[in-house]
């Protein structure tokens, strides 16, 4: 089982580093959104990276995507699919964020 405990998370920033603090994606059909990197955190061997919507409520909860490094060397933002993962990560996101 892969621990994703928050003691084993590093804080990170590449996606900052690589892009800035705002970032654009594209959905299936091509159309960009603009997000603002809210934070980045490494652990059990992989990168994740909060990003909230530009144009969403403050309030709302910022959406969770894996990083990893593109054949070329540039980083790739995707979707979690496994729903494991996501939840794992989500609550890690969590217990990083507001600490008891």
């Amino acid at each position: 089982m892969t621990d994703f405990s928050a003691d084993k998370a590093v804080w990170a920033s590449r996606v900052r580093d690589a892009y800035g603090a705002i970032v654009e994606l594209q959905d299936e059909q091509g159309k960009g959104s603009y997000y603002t990197v809210e934070n980045e955190f490494d652990v059990a061997g992989a990168s994740y990276a909060a990003l909230r919507p530009e144009r969403g409520s403050s309030e709302d909860e910022p959406e969770l995507f894996r990083i990893i490094q593109a054949d070329d060397g540039s980083l790739e933002l995707v979707t979690i699919e496994d729903d494991e993962e996501w939840e794992n990560v989500s609550e890690l996101y969590g217990e990083l964020t507001f600490p008891e």
